[in-house]
This record gives C-alpha cells, sequence and structure tokens, in this order.
C-alpha cells in the first residue's frame, strides 16, 4: 500500500508543511517527500533542529528537488508563524505533518514550564491555524509515553494509564484537543503515538541524546556506556523509515474510519536495553573490533521511565494499511553508517583503510 501511495504522489504532487523540519523526524520527512517530488514548506526555530540536518538533506537530492523547498524560520508558539506556514503566499498546504515539539522525559522535569509551552500551546495555535486554512489532513507526533504507568502488554491505542512525566502530559493534552478539535469544528486529525524511533540525524549530543545514538556516540569515542537500572527495561525501537510512513499514510488516508485516530507507531517487538547494547556493540565491531569486548556500567533507573513498552500495531495496519519495512537490527545497519560518518572523520570508522 504504501509503494501504490507513492507512485500516486510522484504523480499528483502536494504541498506539505512540516513542522520540527530541521529535526530528526521532520528532516526525514523532508528528504522522502522531496524525494517524490512534492513541494515542501518547513518550520522551525532550531530549538532542537539544526542547520546541518536540511544541509544534509539537500546533499542527498538534486537541485530540481530542492528548489521545492520553501523554509520559514519562526515558532510554533507564536500563531503568527503558525498562520504564515500553513497558508504560504496565501494559499493553503494540503497537509500538515506536526513534529516540531520539546522532546525528552528528563528534559520535561527539569523544565516543564518550557514542555508546556512548545507542545501544547505550540500544537494548539497549530490546530487553529490549519483549521482556519482548510488543510486536508493534518498528522501530528503523539507519543508512548501517553501509556504511562498502565502495565498491560501490548501497549492497545484505547487503554491508557496515568502520565508519569510532564513531557506525557503534554502529549496526552495534544490527544485530547485533536478529539475536541473533531467534535466542536469538525476538524480532523490522526495522532502518531512513536515508540522510540532512531535513525540518521538523532542528535547524539546534549544532556537529552536518545539512547541509541548517545550510546553510538559513546562507543565510537571510547567512553563508558551507562545503562540505568538492570538493563531488562524494554521497549519497541522504530526506525525512522517505519515513522515516515506512517505519516504519509495517515496524512493521505481517505478512510473516514481511519481519521480521527491515533495509532501505535512501532514495530511490536520488544527489546531489551541489555539486548539493544549488544546489537549495537555487534554492528560496530564489523568496523571497530576492538568493541567486541566492551562492557556496559550499570546505574540507577531513572524518574520517570516506564518498565516495559511493546506496541500492538494491528490498528495501523488495519486502518492505515501501515506495514514496518525495518526491525531494529536492520535499522541500525541503515543508521550506524550516519553515526559513524557524523561521530568520526577517522577513516578506519568510515569503513577506509
Amino acid at each position: 500500500m504504501y509503494s501504490s501511495l507513492c507512485a500516486r504522489l510522484q504523480s499528483f504532487p502536494r504541498v506539505w508543511l512540516v513542522t520540527g523540519v530541521a529535526g530528526f523526524i521532520g528532516s526525514n520527512l523532508l528528504e522522502t517527500l522531496l524525494r517524490l517530488d512534492q513541494r515542501v514548506v518547513g518550520l522551525d526555530n532550531f530549538a532542537t533542529g539544526h542547520q546541518r540536518n536540511l544541509d544534509e538533506v539537500r546533499s542527498l537530492l538534486t537541485p530540481e528537488q530542492w528548489t521545492r523547498f520553501e523554509f520559514i524560520h519562526g515558532d510554533v508558539c507564536r500563531i503568527d508563524d503558525c498562520r504564515r506556514a500553513v497558508a504560504p503566499a496565501g494559499q493553503a498546504v494540503d497537509y500538515v505533518l506536526h513534529q516540531a515539539a520539546l522532546g525528552s522525559v528528563p528534559r520535561s522535569i527539569a523544565d516543564p514550564v518550557a514542555t508546556n509551552q512548545a507542545n501544547v500551546a505550540g500544537f494548539l495555535n497549530m490546530l487553529v491555524a490549519a483549521r482556519d486554512a482548510g488543510v486536508k489532513g493534518f498528522v501530528y507526533a503523539a507519543s508512548s509515553s501517553t501509556y504511562g504507568d498502565h502495565p498491560a502488554l501490548p501497549k492497545v491505542e484505547d487503554v491508557i494509564g496515568k502520565p508519569l512525566s510532564p513531557y506525557a502530559v503534554t502529549k496526552l493534552v495534544n490527544e485530547l484537543y485533536a478529539e475536541v478539535f473533531a467534535r466542536c469544528y469538525g476538524f480532523e486529525t490522526v495522532g502518531l503515538r512513536y515508540f522510540n524511533v532512531f535513525g540518521p540525524r538523532q542528535d547524539p549530543n546534549g544532556a537529552y541524546a536518545a539512547v541509541i545514538p548517545r550510546w553510538v556516540s559513546s562507543m565510537i569515542q571510547g567512553e563508558a556506556v551507562f545503562i540505568n537500572g538492570d538493563g531488562e527495561t524494554s521497549r519497541d525501537f522504530c526506525f525512522v523509515a517505519n515513522a515516515v510512513q506512517a505519516n504519509l499514510l495517515a496524512a493521505t488516508t481517505t478512510d473516514a474510519a481511519a481519521r480521527n485516530q491515533v495509532y501505535n507507531v512501532a514495530v511490536g517487538e520488544r527489546t531489551s536495553l541489555n539486548e539493544l547494547y549488544a546489537h549495537i556493540r555487534d554492528v560496530l565491531a564489523e568496523r571497530i573490533p576492538s568493541l567486541r569486548d566492551v562492557r556496559p556500567e550499570h546505574r540507577d533507573f531513572r524518574v520517570g521511565d516506564v518498565r516495559h513498552s511493546l506496541a500492538d500495531i494491528d490498528k495501523a495496519k488495519r486502518l492505515l494499511g501501515y506495514t514496518p519495512t525495518h526491525h531494529v537490527q536492520e535499522g541500525l545497519h541503515v543508521a550506524m553508517d550516519w553515526y559513524r560518518r557524523f561521530l568520526t572523520s577517522d577513516p578506519s570508522v568510515n569503513g577506509g583503510t
């Protein structure tokens, strides 16, 4: 289904808005859409995104494809920026892929006000602007953190617990606002509950780096790798190409039953942190043999983290036609080349002699 959608898009280009376009998932969406000869408007304030991500996407495309991209340096917390982004030159975009947010559970615990401003006020601004512009499809980045303290596995969309962090609260509020906008204004949306997405252009630096890029960076640079707790905490790690697929399917669905829904975006497989460490080490050791015997260091569990996470993806398969193309080990092999290029100029790491 996804391959046929891509073929249709190339035949009938549309105009897309990607918020958070300079970020990890946003830049991967941008790359895919431009490869499909779509016109893309991107909005970002570079709070967590990077110009280097846009520069890299440009280097991977033809000049003609890049001319279809219009960048707006703006902030979703300013509604005028949102209005300008959804209607560039006065003409409404067809689809909005809203990725802009302040991610990270630890960041939200350290600064809940900033997280709320970006993730709740910014989300509401985008909803209002998109509603007023009459866009055809609005897809937003939800989060598996919404499941909170509910212990059941796998996670099913209509059963959630209590939030465990300010970040989780903001993502739950997004879903509530989306539901209310459907009821009050007839404005239809689709929420995608991402489960630990990873891949190229995920920033390995900074205090709130995600686990995979942080561990890869530490291993390559000969630094200690820390695992919170006993390492049996598990997650459903999802390669970014799967998230891109879900966004495009959700935005363009013509099935009324598929809209005004939230979906798990994952692979449906559980990987412990100990297993993840072994996978990353084994992939890197193919190029850096000295890593074969490296061991992690364990420390206390992290506040706000859930113990286990595993997605039921049947709903996304059934209503959107979503089919993951990469499992965790396949995704790691693809992503590792990018991490090696980004993190070091040592030719032995980059595959040279």
